[in-house]
């Protein structure tokens, strides 16, 4: 199972980006996928996460202004990201719950490997 993260960029204040993120593998089904961020001296936190349903919940600072979605055909996520502030410069880390259905059924916590954010002018 692997995640794979895209998308990251500098863009000025109020500017927008579109983080992306597929797992990949075989025989598996992904349940919650969602977005965290670390900046610099501060720790991780969640910015967004959505259920396979649908449900949706955002960080209270994102609100508004970020929207997440996935399509589960295809196993991805994505955070799109308007009104973009300073505060919002962070390595953005994508996360799936995900039921690998081998011989036995294992649930691992899937870390993609990070892409990084800078809003500033």
């Amino acid at each position: 199972v692997q995640l794979q993260a895209s998308g990251g960029g500098s863009v000025q204040p109020g500017g927008s980006l579109r983080l992306s993120c597929v797992a990949s593998g075989r025989r598996l089904r992904v349940d919650d996928m969602g977005w965290y961020r670390q900046a610099p001296g501060r720790q991780r936190e969640l910015v967004a996460v959505i259920s396979s349903g649908g449900t949706i919940n955002y960080v209270e600072s994102v609100k508004g202004r970020f929207t997440i979605s996935r399509d589960n055909a295809k196993n991805t996520v994505y955070l799109q990201m308007n009104s973009l502030k300073p505060e919002d410069t962070a390595v953005y880390y994508c996360n799936a719950k995900i039921l690998i259905f081998n011989d036995e059924i294992v649930a691992v916590n899937e870390w993609g490997q990070g892409t990084l954010v800078t809003v500033s002018s």
